[in-house]
């Protein structure tokens, strides 16, 4: 069975929708009259950083959004549920019919706007703890008005809260045994904390008089981690609940594998969820089968059995290895997290690249290879493969060194939340000011 998960907040970028602006030229038209400024103005350009500002980046991302579902309406085979983090709920139930385009589009502007007229409070990222650890931090060391906002996966929850109180706990929980960050994440309030309360009454007020409709693909709640239900009134009364509740982003996870979901499909601009949602299942994979009945005898093995030796694990590509290298080392300081999922034989030439671009990239290759790469091969072998396929042909390149799977920066790190940290933001799930942040923190 097959989920398509929608991102929220946090994903925009200058340059989001890119290509498909042009191919659904009918939805940016609606949009334009909904919000009453061009939106293809502000995604490709973001006059004056309006992109930072969530009053203009929530309907961006839904817009966006859309733009991805419509293309893979043509493009990808139907879907048996939709998700959504956060402010991609709404792009899921768009998805499923819930509500027209403009109607999503103008819950998402009023959604936007209230939740920006709440200030005085932050959100902050801890990584590499377990909710036992991060409940038991806060409540050993007072912080009761501290909640955790984001079930993200079982070891990367998002805090919310005051800005002093997040700045107080910050260096304990710097200090816990296994934590991998304590990154502030870059909103303008405490969103799904109790503070919300009253801007999620007042857009309850507002939902009051939009029709729902039934649900043509079950969509999975933030705030139960269960389907929305037949019931209008439901899903209008858990559409308010969500701005000051916890996004349940793992159970909502947790609960499609259970309903035999097999593979997610992100729809939008980053790959955020993907990393999550590896996370998450990896870690429902590894945990161990519940515990026979105290009655029941453990099955023996026939003596005459020979004990299963371990398979052997494949050697590691070299080519899969140093392509895997280009995009995230390479392209993606330079273009994002479009980078992640670029085709490996596509060309260069789709992202849109100039001449100082090509410089850079020869610059960022030269530095990460360890040896001078000159623009022109950046320029003549203009996809990630025969880049990759160019660079194992060379003598000062190709040796073991260069080529291991891990990243070289991560290999240059003994300390173990230095390497962690790094990985999550080649990963996605950490952005590079947010690791930059974390590791000086560290320091």
């Amino acid at each position: 069975m097959r989920c398509y998960v929608f991102p929220g907040q946090g994903t925009q970028k200058k340059g989001m929708g890119r290509g498909l602006f042009g191919r659904f030229p009918d939805l940016r038209r609606r949009a334009d009259r909904v919000l009453g400024y061009p939106i293809e103005e502000l995604c490709l350009e973001n006059p004056e950083r309006r992109l930072s500002d969530t009053a203009y980046a929530q309907p961006a991302i839904y817009v966006v959004n859309a733009l991805h579902w419509s293309a893979a309406q043509e493009d990808l085979p139907p879907a048996d549920f939709l998700a959504g983090h956060s402010l991609g709920e709404y792009s899921a139930l768009f998805a499923a019919g819930a509500f027209d385009f403009e109607t999503g589009l103008t819950l998402v502007r009023r959604r936007a706007e209230l939740m920006s007229q709440v200030s005085g409070g932050a959100m902050a990222a801890v990584v590499g703890l377990s909710e036992q650890i991060v409940q038991e931090t806060l409540e050993q060391h007072g912080a009761t008005g501290v909640v955790i906002a984001n079930y993200n996966a079982p070891e990367q929850f998002v805090l919310s809260g005051s800005r002093e109180e997040l700045a107080r706990i910050k260096p304990v929980f710097e200090q816990v045994e296994g934590v991998r960050g304590f990154v502030p994440v870059r909103v303008s309030g405490p969103f799904h904390a109790p503070a919300m309360a009253p801007a999620a009454d007042r857009f309850r007020s507002l939902l009051a008089s939009v029709e729902v409709g039934e649900l043509r693909t079950p969509v999975i709640s933030n705030v139960t981690g269960r389907p929305f239900g037949p019931d209008a009134q439901e899903v209008r009364d858990l559409l308010a609940d969500q701005i000051a509740r916890p996004v349940r982003w793992t159970d909502c996870i947790r609960y499609l594998r259970d309903a035999g979901v097999s593979a997610f499909t992100e729809l939008g601009e980053s790959k955020v969820l993907t990393s999550l949602i590896d996370r998450i299942t990896t870690a429902l994979d590894a945990a161990p089968d519940p515990a026979p009945d105290a009655e029941a005898k453990p099955a023996r093995q026939p003596a005459e059995e020979p004990a299963r030796q371990p398979e052997e694990e494949p050697a590691p590509d070299p080519r899969r290895a140093l392509i895997e290298r280009i995009k995230r080392e390479i392209l993606q300081p330079e273009i994002g997290d479009e980078a992640l999922a670029f085709d490996e034989d596509a060309s260069f030439r789709q992202l849109g690249l100039n001449s100082i671009i090509y410089v850079r990239l020869a610059r960022r290759a030269g530095t990460v290879l360890g040896v001078p790469i000159k623009p022109d091969v950046i320029f003549q072998h203009r996809s990630c493969a025969a880049l990759a396929d160019h660079l194992l042909t060379r003598d000062d390149i190709a040796g073991a060194a260069a080529l291991e799977a891990s990243p070289a920066p991560l290999r240059e790190y003994r300390d173990e939340r230095v390497t962690a940290l790094l990985r999550d933001c080649a990963d996605g799930t950490l952005t590079v000011d947010r690791t930059i942040e974390a590791i000086r923190a560290l320091a």
